[in-house]
């Protein structure tokens, strides 16, 4: 008796391959757009800190000084996050740079979740001098939690505009000071993230092509044994 053709499988197996194949092709496509995002980075680094007008010119990782009056006591929302391997919440707050039209968020810096002062909100004018990083905030994803009061769970930098009350009229890009807002107080560590956290997607990549590879071969021996039997 002839074997039929194991039709089945083989769609089976080349939708697998297919998956497979797109899963590396991403990976890949990852690779390519982190580093891009560190050759960016890299080009600004070693220029000067230029006001806030010129490094908005320049794009996102430009480095920025800004006065921002009453900066060191204005409100601010909490965002969780990890840090370090240390879970706390980053600080933000909205700052009105003089000659600037528009509002800008500026992420103050870390605080541990051990800590649990917070520094006063007082209405002021003093001017706050300010070093840091332009970043684009990434949207937040379709799983992230809503904000509960102040407290967020995801960069949404439009819900964080309105709760500090400078939305619609506020830049798309947020400020990461790299000095403290507070000095006075060490538990606030301004810091900027890495422009890429994880450049494994090589290895990421070159696994997902293996094992379509590997699927390839499981293939051929089924068919073999099917076909002789």
């Amino acid at each position: 008796m002839r074997t039929r053709f194991p039709f089945g499988l083989t769609v089976a197996a080349a939708v697998a391959f297919v998956a497979l194949c797109a899963l590396g092709v991403w990976q890949v496509e990852r690779m390519q757009w982190k580093n891009n995002l560190v050759a960016m980075s890299d080009a600004v680094a070693g220029l000067s800190a230029s006001d806030i007008k010129t490094g908005f010119r320049r794009g996102e990782f430009a480095r920025v000084a800004m006065d921002c009056p009453g900066l060191a006591t204005a409100p601010y929302v909490e965002l969780q996050t990890i840090h370090d391997g240390e879970a706390g919440v980053r600080l933000i707050s909205a700052c009105r740079p003089a000659n600037f039209s528009s509002a800008v968020l500026v992420d103050r810096g870390f605080v541990s979740e051990t800590v649990s002062a917070r520094p006063q909100v007082v209405a002021t004018t003093v001017p706050t001098r300010i070093e840091g990083q332009l970043r684009q905030p990434a949207p937040p994803g379709p799983m992230a939690l809503p904000p509960e009061g102040n407290r967020f769970f995801a960069r949404d930098h439009t819900a964080m505009a309105e709760a500090l009350g400078v939305r619609p009229n506020v830049m798309p890009m947020m400020v990461y000071a790299t000095i403290s807002s507070n000095p006075e107080w060490s538990a606030l560590k301004p810091s900027a993230p890495p422009a890429a956290f994880s450049k494994n997607h090589l290895g990421y990549a070159l696994t997902w092509f293996g094992l379509a590879l590997a699927l390839v071969g499981f293939y051929i021996v089924l068919l073999r044994r099917r076909l002789t039997s």
